[in-house]
């Protein structure tokens, strides 16, 4: 981490303190390309940031400073006023910390180099919200790897970030924007490729009843508004729905993600 720090009786910083500014800039894509660095905010996020070493800068409020000193034990950090964090900040009532921590992309090739067994892959998916709610299930579901593929949201963006509760720093997280090639190259590592849609042919009840989900697999999510493009459906080894039992239309996004990334939890745990 970047060992700088306020004196006794230094001035809190502002919105025009340098380091301020450009950690504000962070919030655009561009200049988080531009600089290779993120905004990871609240303290769950921070702690996680630590842990996985990704820390280059922590600001916090006094108030943040109180609330959050066991988090901050042993680590450096800057005191910044209200106005500052609320610049800094993503969420209408900040936490008083946050952190600049460096970008957390990992090749396809070297997250498929270390033989996953479960992968989620969000194609195209625009809203960071339920991109940030599919790192935290996958996550949470035991897969190694998440892949943003196509034309995706960035998962540093601060909302996806904050959706994930911290996952983001437990997982590969790798942006391939050639969807087509990232499909081949989950057949070629010896992954099983199975697109979501809602009118799939095979059942996902069946799967789980054959055994084939312990298969190491690699599931393929479209986005809520259009769902996965036809040309990557028909490209998967199965085109999959999760069966409705009751009156509801559909499920949304995490909620088919949930249930198809714990299918194959529980197949491959057994």
């Amino acid at each position: 981490m970047t060992q700088h720090f306020q004196r006794p009786g230094d001035p809190l910083f502002t919105q025009r303190t340098p380091r301020v500014v450009a950690a504000t800039k962070l919030h655009r894509r561009r200049d988080r390309e531009k600089a290779g660095r993120f905004l990871a905010e609240g303290p769950q996020a921070v702690r996680e940031a630590l842990e996985a070493g990704a820390v280059r800068e922590i600001f916090v409020t006094e108030d943040g400073r109180a609330r959050h000193r066991t988090l901050l034990r042993g680590a450096t950090f800057s005191v910044v006023n209200d106005e500052a964090m609320q610049s800094l900040a993503d969420t209408v009532t900040p936490q008083g910390v946050i952190a600049v921590c460096d970008l957390l992309d990992v090749p396809l090739e070297a997250a498929l180099a270390r033989a996953p067994r479960l992968v989620a892959v969000a194609v195209e998916i625009r809203d960071p919200g339920n991109a940030g709610t599919v790192l935290r299930t996958a996550d949470a579901a035991g897969a190694t790897a998440v892949i943003f593929a196509g034309d995706a949201v960035d998962p540093f963006n601060p909302k996806c970030v904050r959706a994930s509760a911290g996952s983001l720093f437990h997982l590969d997280v790798v942006r391939a924007p050639d969807a087509a090639a990232t499909l081949a190259a989950l057949r070629e590592a010896g992954l099983r490729t199975l697109a979501t849609s809602g009118y799939g042919a095979t059942d996902l009840d069946d799967l789980a009843d054959d055994g084939s989900l312990a298969r190491p697999t690699a599931w393929l999510f479209g986005s809520e508004a259009h769902g996965l493009p036809d040309d990557l459906r028909d490209a998967a080894d199965a085109a999959v729905r999760v069966p409705i039992h009751g009156r509801a239309e559909s499920l949304n996004l995490a909620a088919a993600a949930a249930v198809c990334l714990y299918a194959s939890a529980r197949a491959q745990r057994r």
